[in-house]
């Protein structure tokens, strides 16, 4: 029987894998996206790196998630949750400057445009 520790780090290593294949995979679907009907939009190269961007995002948050797994449950040192803290807080600022990028504002611009509606 396999022990914990093994256990969680055959989960962390499958969330990273699905992470990275998120990423590929929205890669894939943005270029055949582009390249089915690009052309024909009224932006195509926006719309692109927004169908890029929001794989990227999501591919993020797997891999986010794969870290927190594998840093609590396996390794719960202080180092290691520093260096947690550290990846975390590089990945998180990525996916603000993603967000940005995709929808041309700031996240929190969005919940005071829908209060003022």
């Amino acid at each position: 029987m396999p022990s914990f520790k093994t256990v969680v780090e055959g989960v962390g290593l499958t969330i990273d894998a699905a992470g990275v294949l998120v990423i590929v995979l929205g890669l894939l679907a943005a270029i055949t996206r582009f390249a089915v009907s690009g052309y024909r939009a009224d932006d195509p190269y926006r719309r692109f790196r927004q169908d890029l961007g929001r794989g990227i995002l999501l591919g993020l948050e797997f891999l986010v998630a794969a870290d927190i797994i594998r840093t609590v449950a396996i390794d719960p040192t202080l180092r290691g949750v520093l260096v947690l803290g550290l990846i975390v807080l590089i990945r998180t600022f990525l996916s603000i400057a993603l967000e940005v990028e995709l929808d041309g504002r700031w996240p929190w611009q969005r919940a005071n445009e829908a209060g003022q509606q």
